[in-house]
């Protein structure tokens, strides 16, 4: 191993990627030394699923990542795919289990078993780690690089591996720092924004029905078209919405957002019935409900306190008129909101609340076989840092596991 002073390898970021990164290295006989921003590394580990870290998913497809060229990160995600995330997990003392969707998750249900195993292998086979260490600049070339940290120390190292995370939730330690790196080494970044994060709305509703829950779909519109959507459960809240299928569609509606586009947000609040089945349904029930008040005939069918906001979207202001007297029209009015109720996105939560930051270095600048820099030999990457991001459902961990596995390999082998 090499010396502690001038190890083989510098990676730069302590998160998923860096961490599998230095494993990947150190095993192929490198000396590594993580340098993390943070009082300690794997602090975003310990946040996802959860709490329970979703750390993979068995419907690997390439159609579940973006970016500019998405199709990037199919070289990585092929060699290190699902089945060898398991594997390694599961040799360094990590049993997995399966769920709904073909999430990925540790048996014990503990995201800090996985960073607890991780930070363990790294003790073992001898990676130094040291914490509290911020690089603010690469200098040199393949063989002769020069990291200088915050502190006015350096780092020697012959080959580098960037992994600082994005800018998505910044308190667990990207914070967007790994651009400007990649930059003075002459890579271009792809125009950044908060993916897997809750979306804005305007509506003057949102306080009279924060915190109700449903079971329904989802689709974002620009002009009409629908451009993606989602099903699950979905959360009013005093800013707009979230949920798993919120989460999911937001890379489009920021992605739009960003072009400047007016983005809309379609709900379906009964997606168990279709039109036909729903409209039957309301004649059924205002017929046997007609002696009770308009808005009292639908408790038990959906939340109540969205009966009066849905009444009055529908046109109806005398929420309190007999159930008989509603005219056809007004049914139909109804059955509309219900599922086809449209709200106009106004933006995203901010970084803090991301889970996942879209866009990042250019992959065009990156080989996709090695993860290694085409400007600057020597250096690598891996993980979020790249304009590569995942859908909801342990995609994005995924692809930290494999660019990471790659760029460590490659790094060591270089």
């Amino acid at each position: 191993m090499a010396g502690k002073s001038s190890p083989a390898v510098a990676v730069v970021g302590g998160g998923a990627a860096g961490l599998t990164a230095a494993i990947s290295a150190r095993h192929r006989g490198a000396g590594v030394v993580i340098l993390e921003r943070m009082d300690r590394v794997g602090k975003k580990i310990l946040a996802t699923g959860n709490g329970r870290c979703n750390l993979s998913n068995t419907h690997l497809d390439i159609g579940n990542y973006f970016g500019s060229n998405p199709k990037f990160a199919y070289s990585a995600l092929s060699r290190f795919d699902f089945q060898k995330t398991v594997e390694f997990f599961d040799r360094l003392g990590v049993t997995c289990k399966v769920e709904e969707g073909g999430k990925v998750f540790p048996v014990s249900d503990q995201a800090s078993s996985v960073l607890d195993v991780l930070r363990h292998e790294l003790e073992v086979i001898g990676v130094e780690t040291v914490c509290q260490a911020e690089v603010k600049n690469i200098a040199g070339s393949k063989g002769n690089f020069t990291l200088h940290l915050g502190d006015g120390n350096s780092v020697a190292a012959q080959r580098v591996i960037i992994a600082a995370g994005g800018r998505a939730a910044p308190g667990l330690g990207s914070n967007g720092s790994g651009y400007a790196l990649a930059q003075k080494l002459g890579h271009s970044i792809v125009d950044t924004f908060p993916a897997l994060v809750q979306l804005k709305l305007d509506s003057p509703y949102l306080k009279q029905i924060k915190g109700i829950k449903f079971i329904g779909s989802a689709e974002i519109m620009a002009g009409n078209k629908s451009l993606a959507g989602a099903e699950g459960e979905i959360l009013f809240t005093d800013y707009g919405i979230s949920g798993p299928p919120i989460l999911s569609l937001s890379r489009t509606a920021g992605d739009w957002l960003r072009r400047g586009e007016k983005v809309i947000l379609k709900i379906c609040l009964i997606n168990y019935k279709s039109r036909e089945e729903l409209e039957a349904y309301l004649n059924d029930r205002l017929q046997k409900q007609s002696h009770k008040n308009l808005d009292f005939s639908f408790v038990g069918f959906i939340n109540k306190r969205l009966v009066p906001v849905l009444l009055r979207e529908a046109g109806i202001p005398d929420v309190k008129k007999n159930a008989g007297r509603v005219t056809a029209e007004e049914k139909n009015n109804i059955a509309q909101i219900l599922q086809n109720w449209r709200f106009e996105v106004t933006g995203t939560n901010p970084w803090q609340s991301a889970q996942v930051t879209a866009g990042g270095v250019d992959v065009r600048d990156i080989n996709q076989k090695t993860m290694e820099s085409k400007l600057t030999p020597g250096l690598f990457f891996a993980g979020e840092i790249m304009d590569i991001d995942g859908a909801c459902g342990g995609y994005n961990l995924q692809w930290a596991w494999s660019s990471g596995f790659i760029a460590g390999e490659s790094a060591a082998l270089s």
